[in-house]
């Protein structure tokens, strides 16, 4: 598809919240096109914004690099997750209040289906990009730890500081899982389910036992063992006794 094509005058665009937003969007679905068009290294940042109707001044407007509109609502999303868990209420488990934060993420995906499926191509074949995707999960998951090692402390767990580090990485690990298995789907998985399924997991491995259930369990498991493993042995250990 030629540049020419894709122009679509926009006529004072990005004046209020919701014209920045379609602007932003209209940059990030024209750089995802060409970059598949045309590969990554050989487009410009030129194209992209003549593709969406706007001038070259007016993409750096929204974005530093041609690398940074690829991912456009990271920050937004981000904001989000930090908003939703410090108003979470404090009798509330942490370990399912971030979980459920989390799914702001998996919203924002599902939102837009055929620009994830395609962006998620894109960074499986360009080392910069999937470097880009690499660093904005672990943005999310100190967010998760810097919460979680918080309401840890805040009740007195001793191991706070490595229990919230683990917990967190567990939460991106089945938040990844479910997000990629819906990718390499073409969108077409119930996510939803999928993310239930996922995060019961973690939420039985690593919330607190109210004291009333307190119990020690041990688990013998080979030193080999992956991260998956050993959480699905712990959840299974932890469950109610019928």
């Amino acid at each position: 598809m030629s540049v020419e094509s894709r122009q679509a005058p926009r006529p004072r665009a990005g004046r209020t919240t919701a014209g920045r937003r379609r602007l932003r969007h209209a940059l990030t679905v024209a750089a995802i096109d060409l970059f598949g068009d045309n590969g990554y290294d050989a487009t410009t940042v030129d194209e992209i914004a003549a593709a969406a109707g706007v001038g070259r001044r007016t993409f750096f407007r929204y974005f530093r690099s041609k690398e940074d509109a690829i991912f456009p609502d990271h920050e937004e999303v981000l904001g989000d997750i930090e908003r939703s868990l410090a108003s979470a209420a404090p009798a509330q488990d942490p370990v399912s209040v971030a979980c459920t934060a989390v799914r702001l993420v998996l919203d924002y995906y599902v939102a837009d289906p055929d620009v994830s499926v395609k962006r998620f191509a894109l960074t499986r074949t360009v080392p910069s990009l999937r470097d880009r995707e690499v660093a904005t999960v672990d943005r999310y998951q100190r967010v998760f730890a810097s919460y979680l090692r918080e309401r840890f402390e805040a009740a007195g767990d001793p191991a706070a500081g490595l229990r919230a580090s683990v917990a967190a990485a567990a939460i991106a690990a089945a938040n990844n899982h479910v997000l990629r298995r819906w990718l390499r789907g073409g969108g077409k998985h119930d996510i939803q389910a999928d993310a239930t399924e996922a995060f019961q997991l973690v939420v039985d491995a690593f919330s607190a036992p109210g004291k009333e259930n307190e119990r020690t369990v041990v688990a013998v498991m080979a030193s080999t063992a992956s991260m998956a493993e050993v959480v699905q042995q712990i959840s299974v250990a932890l469950r109610p006794e019928h």
